[in-house]
């Protein structure tokens, strides 16, 4: 293996991590095309339902298009499977049709199952900005953030696959190593396998960080009107603040009927479970 064979391998992975983030170009509004369910990664047992939907939509028929897509959303998760598209779908609908709340819910959920497609982050996004809330965000470490950014470029599966990319190149350089003879070779191959190795233990981070995030599910979206956050899971007790239609919450705890949540700033309370959907 000559070292342009290395240079273009080291090349070609770079490549492979950068390619599925931006694909999609920024828009002005609300993407009205409504994604494919059917594909491999999104697959339905009923692609007429799922064409069904998207025609209603298309036709301005947003709540025979909900319906549809709610009926294939719970056929989904009747199998244990969930779709990003779906969701993002289902969120087109319902913003269409003016739920706020609901297309929050759902473009959150697109985006906790495929947080790289620029089309579920652009929706969600925009639908945001017509919440009525607007809390700012307390201080993070900066390191964090950089983390979760990084991360969210891609979903798990996503990384997983990298992951096995960058496995199969350090058994690659490992075998540069041991079997050649050639000592620029073998040294382009030491460290070559270094970096590769660094990034696969990054990549298979992201995977499971990502996928543990899935699995919590701690943060709902309100999808009342207002309501009201105690200072204790009793309607009785002191209202500290209120929430309304659209803001996002982190699920602390629960007791009974009752969540603690935390919002952006830091703000800590309970609100009644009913008040809330989980996304």
């Amino acid at each position: 293996m000559t070292r342009m064979n290395l240079i273009h391998m080291m090349g070609l992975s770079l490549l492979l991590m950068l390619l599925p983030s931006e694909m999609t170009a920024a828009q002005e509004a609300i993407d009205t095309l409504q994604k494919a369910v059917y594909s491999a990664d999104a697959r339905v047992e009923s692609p007429l339902s799922a064409d069904e939907a998207a025609e209603a939509y298309r036709t301005g028929d947003y709540e025979k298009s909900i319906e549809l897509y709610e009926s294939i959303v719970v056929g989904a998760l009747s199998e244990n499977r969930e779709s990003a598209a779906l969701y993002y779908n289902l969120g087109n609908a319902y913003f269409r049709d003016n739920q706020l709340a609901k297309a929050l819910l759902n473009y959150e959920r697109a985006h906790l199952l495929d947080p790289g497609d620029g089309d579920i982050r652009h929706n969600l996004r925009f639908a945001q900005n017509r919440t009525e809330d607007r809390i700012e965000q307390a201080g993070t470490f900066f390191l964090k953030e950089w983390f979760k950014g990084v991360r969210d470029l891609n979903n798990s599966n996503r990384w997983a696959v990298i992951s096995i990319i960058l496995f199969l190149l350090v058994l690659i350089c490992v075998a540069i190593f041991l079997f050649l003879r050639i000592l620029w070779a073998r040294k382009a191959a030491f460290y070559s396998g270094l970096v590769w190795l660094v990034l696969m233990i990054a990549t298979m981070t992201f995977a499971f960080s990502q996928k543990r995030e899935r699995l919590q599910r701690d943060e709902a979206i309100v999808m009342v009107g207002a309501a009201t956050v105690n200072a204790s899971p009793d309607r009785n007790s002191n209202p500290l603040f209120e929430l309304h239609e659209g803001a996002k919450v982190k699920i602390r705890n629960s007791d009974g009927n009752w969540y603690e949540v935390e919002i952006a700033n830091g703000s800590v309370g309970w609100t009644e479970k009913d008040n809330v959907a989980v996304i």
